[in-house]
């Protein structure tokens, strides 16, 4: 277990995210996941309010109200580390105060809960004043709804920004960063995002951790996986890709470990890193990315120079 730099919350080295739970996932496969998740020991999922409205006939909330239904189910709330999100979802757009109170009150219903421990903004409002969306922040953690807030698709001056503003008038702060990161997206992360968080000792959760399943190893361009994923996977299928699924075939093999075991690895190997985010939907893709491997300094280069564009 690790603790989240400026928080108290001991979590897993792997946050499972849940997008796929009410979309490729059904209820009963996502408590198998979940089920698998905490056995292993995990403890730290990741949801959001507009998860996942993207599937015809859903209207946002899906994922939430799977996670509700087997928190009660399994009486465990108070074992777990409950991130979502709000600014997303079409009918709760924005970061205003009200949209916010407003979107926190949904959730915690679906979520079948009376607080949230940590609560993104899902991405940026570049019109609502940052200060009235950190009042509010501030509010809800004094009413105890939130434990702590964190900031998801911020550009690292962006972000800072709203460091600031915190530090200057005595608000909440964001304890996390979390944003596109892994061995086929290497920025704007590594050039600018990545600085922000270490100067201020805080935690990237990099999210697309597999790369929309690519660094599975599973979408070569030579074989056919049923997946709602191998479309967006097929886009990293370049020399690059190519390449960084070689070695990571290697170092999978080093490890006695599965491929994407290693690239979730890869990424904890990055000291602005405190634990990656990767989904799973059925409880086979679940062991396949529960395994926490320490890598070498060596097989760290080796990917670096593999993947580097």
């Amino acid at each position: 277990m690790i603790t989240l730099a400026q928080t108290n919350l001991s979590v897993y080295p792997l946050c499972l995210g849940t997008n796929v739970f009410g979309w490729s996932a059904d209820q009963e496969q996502s408590f198998k996941v979940l089920d698998a998740y905490v056995t292993h020991g995990g403890n730290f999922l990741d949801t959001a309010d507009n998860y996942s409205q993207w599937k015809e006939g859903n209207t946002g909330g899906e994922s939430e109200t799977i996670i509700g239904n087997w928190m009660k189910a399994r009486g465990n709330r108070d074992k777990i580390v409950l991130a979502t999100k709000v600014a997303k979802l079409s009918t709760r757009r924005g970061l205003s105060p009200d949209n916010i109170k407003a979107a926190l009150n949904d959730s915690l219903s679906r979520l079948q809960t009376d607080y949230i421990d940590i609560y993104y903004s899902h991405e940026d409002d570049l019109v609502v004043p940052t200060i009235d969306t950190l009042v509010t922040y501030t509010e809800l953690i004094k009413e105890g709804k939130i434990r702590y807030i964190a900031a998801s698709q911020h550009k690292a001056d962006r972000f800072e920004q709203a460091l600031l503003i915190s530090k200057r008038n005595n608000l909440a702060s964001y304890i996390a960063l979390q944003d596109h990161y892994n061995l086929m997206v290497r920025d704007p992360f590594e050039s600018e995002q990545a600085q922000v968080v270490i100067k201020h000792n805080l935690s990237a959760l990099p999210f697309y951790g597999l790369a929309k399943g690519f660094l599975t190893g599973k979408y070569r361009g030579v074989n056919t996986v049923n997946s709602v994923r191998s479309t967006s996977a097929s886009e990293y299928l370049d020399q690059v890709g190519l390449s960084t699924l070689t070695v990571l075939d290697e170092i999978a093999k080093e490890h006695k470990a599965a491929v994407a075991a290693i690239a979730l690895a890869w990424l904890r190997s990055n000291n602005a890193i405190s634990t990656p985010i990767a989904s799973a939907r059925t409880v086979e893709q679940l062991d396949e990315i529960i395994q926490i491997v320490n890598l070498s300094k060596e097989q760290v280069d080796r990917l670096n120079i593999a993947s580097k564009r």
